[in-house]
């Protein structure tokens, strides 16, 4: 009996799921980051032999640069067993930019309009000596007195 990770491993291995493995690959990168890069970084993917990663600030992707040439020697010295699995050179290079698109939110808000009960019986004295201003107040007294 297999166990899920052996069930997953296997399903990783076929032919029209190899690139489940090149994302895995690319998460395994992403974590040598430091984690305030990581946060910063919207997405990546594996276009022409280069390793894209899209950040969402621009101090995330000068970080990105100041962080870069260090990851890129460790990957050159030991890549990751994931990496190796999937294509022995699947990426020669890494880069970065930073997209000006807004993130969508997760979850959408909706506008909920809260009804409250008439806590007023609508017996208020009027001392007003304008008008309209009176007739108002009548109107919005007797709204008050009909939903009592």
């Amino acid at each position: 009996m297999k166990n899920a990770s052996q069930i997953i491993n296997s399903i990783q291995s076929r032919p029209q799921f190899s690139k489940l493995s090149y994302y895995k690959c690319i998460k395994i990168v992403q974590s040598m980051f430091t984690p305030a890069i990581q946060r910063m970084i919207n997405f990546a993917y594996i276009k022409n032999r280069t390793l894209f990663f899209v950040f969402n600030h621009p101090v995330g992707k000068q970080e990105f640069d100041n962080s870069i040439q260090s990851i890129k020697s460790a990957l050159k010295f030991l890549m990751p067993q994931e990496c190796k699995e999937c294509d022995e050179n699947l990426f020669d290079d890494i880069k970065a930019f930073v997209t000006h698109t807004p993130k969508k939110q997760e979850e959408e808000f909706k506008e909920i309009m809260q009804v409250y009960k008439e806590r007023s019986s609508g017996n208020f004295e009027i001392n007003v000596h304008d008008e309209k201003l009176d007739s108002l107040i009548r109107s919005i007294q007797e709204i008050i007195k009909s939903r009592k």
